[in-house]
């Protein structure tokens, strides 16, 4: 802290923060600084201890040593109860909502207001009317939860803060979900709170964003800062470099290919959800050696029943699925996979590791019982750890080391060693779910790189992402999901990103072109105000 720095121009002030676990220093004497009324970014690699930064804050941990100071009162916290009574509010990546319930009753749950001794619904309905009115946080506060788009979800989530409280928002990946629309809105509703005399912290992996509704910005890397800057006098490289501690390629650069052979045919697929309901409505699409289709869409849109069921992980209800021209909709998924078709899914937890195993175990999940990592029935554990450091060595997963638990590796290295492992299994079509979810700059850069070098190997690739310039980038073809069915197909550059976003809201192709023909022929009058 410099001298005759006057704490009270901070909403939040980290002084000297160390936050150890065993065997690993996770915060090493860390400032933040955060002026009251500011929009400030906290950006970082995987592993960087931003999480653990704002777990601190939110009094999710207790920092080994250091000091925490809300407008100038130092706080000790001893819960998230102690951090929401000091005006903390924070907005999870994954929303803490109660699906039947109404948003007035999620709003309100734990702190309902009273008439006598029954809960006041009348109160809590007007209440939450009226936050939502000023912050221009449109929502119908009768609707159940289960029936809101995921933006609308969100906008409940913020509202429940500020009911409670809160004049510091902690916003964790909050644009991880939204159409090109909801986040403009978004972006909106953070400048009405900002207006208002509110302070946010903005966790982000998407440096344009940043720039885009920032005002300040603390750079994280291993565990330390490397930098704090005004948005005003910093660019996306310059922030990227501070990030990683080099040079990233932010532009994916794609070489022209001329797809081959059909490798993958979808005929009338149709899946249903859990609930029974229909989740894939008569999808139909091909993918060639060494292309890359892509799949956008808000989540929620039938994407993660069509992945786990050309994974095998989900039955089909009707339809073919045709693999070099083979039906395959019958397969299980280890047949599946011995037919050289690979899968890194979305949840990588439920689908993709055992967090209880060491690395070198996940490093070859699925291919345990052949050669070389088997014989006989028994594990070659030299061989499997021998080829698990190189792919760790090759994936930069951190630590570096393939005794390491899986489980005890941040989320982003995790998801390194899932990709190395599905990669590395020489597919001729491989499914990829959310590949750079919760990963930073540097990771999504070296994955990227590993997706068009499948397409350079003519492998066909499907690619589900809701990052939707991820899949503007690496894609060459591009389907949009709604509500089961395919609103639109084209290749990138085709459509504006406004478009686009119309498409993943429900508009159909055709009804674009219409409107834009219409527009064509409209006649123009000059003078126009």
């Amino acid at each position: 802290m410099s001298k005759g720095t006057d704490l009270m121009n901070y909403a939040v002030y980290m002084k000297e923060i160390v936050k150890r676990f065993p065997k690993v220093l996770a915060n090493d004497h860390v400032n933040l600084e955060i002026k009251k009324g500011e929009i400030h970014a906290l950006i970082g690699e995987n592993g960087a201890g931003k999480s653990t930064l704002m777990n601190q804050l939110y009094g999710l941990y207790t920092p080994t040593s250091g000091d925490i100071f809300i407008n100038g009162e130092k706080k000790v916290f001893n819960g998230p109860k102690d951090a929401i009574n000091a005006g903390i509010g924070m907005v999870h990546q994954h929303f803490m909502l109660v699906d039947n319930l109404t948003v007035a009753e999620n709003v309100v749950l734990g702190s309902e207001p009273k008439k006598g001794i029954s809960f006041d619904l009348k109160k809590a309905r007007r209440e939450v009317q009226e936050l939502s009115k000023r912050y221009g946080l449109k929502v119908d506060v009768d609707a159940l939860i289960e029936d809101l788009p995921v933006g609308t979800q969100q906008r409940v989530e913020i509202i429940k803060t500020i009911y409670r409280g809160a004049e510091i928002l902690i916003l964790d990946e909050p644009t991880a979900v939204l159409t090109p629309q909801e986040i403009e809105e978004l972006f909106e509703i953070m400048r009405k709170l900002r207006d208002d005399g509110k302070t946010i912290i903005f966790i982000s992996h998407k440096l344009h964003e940043v720039m885009t509704i920032c005002d300040n910005i603390t750079v994280m890397r291993l565990g330390k800062v490397t930098g704090h800057v005004k948005v005003s006098e910093t660019n996306e490289k310059e922030l990227a470099n501070m990030m990683v501690g080099r040079e990233v390629i932010l532009r994916v650069d794609k070489e022209e290919k001329v797809p081959g052979e059909k490798v993958v045919e979808i005929k009338n697929l149709w899946v249903k959800d859990n609930r029974q309901l229909d989740a894939v409505r008569g999808m139909n699409f091909e993918i060639r050696k060494g292309e890359v289709l892509g799949i956008a869409g808000v989540a929620g849109n039938g994407q993660t029943e069509l992945v786990e069921a050309l994974t095998g992980l989900r039955k089909k209800e009707s339809g073919e699925y045709l693999y070099k021209g083979k039906d395959i909709s019958h397969y299980t998924v280890k047949e599946l996979r011995e037919s050289n078709i690979t899968h890194i899914p979305e949840d990588r937890f439920k689908y993709a590791m055992v967090k209880e195993y060491p690395n070198y175990y996940n490093m070859i999940l699925g291919r345990h019982y052949k050669m070389p990592f088997a014989r006989r029935g028994f594990l070659n554990n030299d061989i499997i750890q021998e080829y698990s450091q190189d792919l760790i060595k090759k994936f930069d997963v951190r630590p570096a080391d393939a005794s390491i638990k899986t489980g005890n590796l941040s989320g982003g290295n995790q998801q390194k060693v899932v990709i190395a492992r599905e990669v590395s299994a020489n597919p001729d079509f491989i499914v990829i779910a959310q590949p750079t979810r919760g990963l930073d700059v540097g990771a999504i850069e070296y994955v990227h790189k590993e997706i068009l070098e499948l397409r350079r190997k003519n492998v066909a690739v499907l690619l589900i992402s809701m990052e939707l310039e991820e899949v503007l980038s690496l894609s060459d073809r591009v389907l949009v999901m709604y509500e089961g069915g395919v609103t639109g197909e084209f290749k990138p550059g085709e459509l504006t990103i406004e478009e686009v976003g119309l498409l993943m809201a429900g508009k159909k192709l055709s009804e674009l072109r219409t409107i834009a023909e219409t527009e064509a022929h409209a006649p123009h009058h000059g003078g126009d105000k």
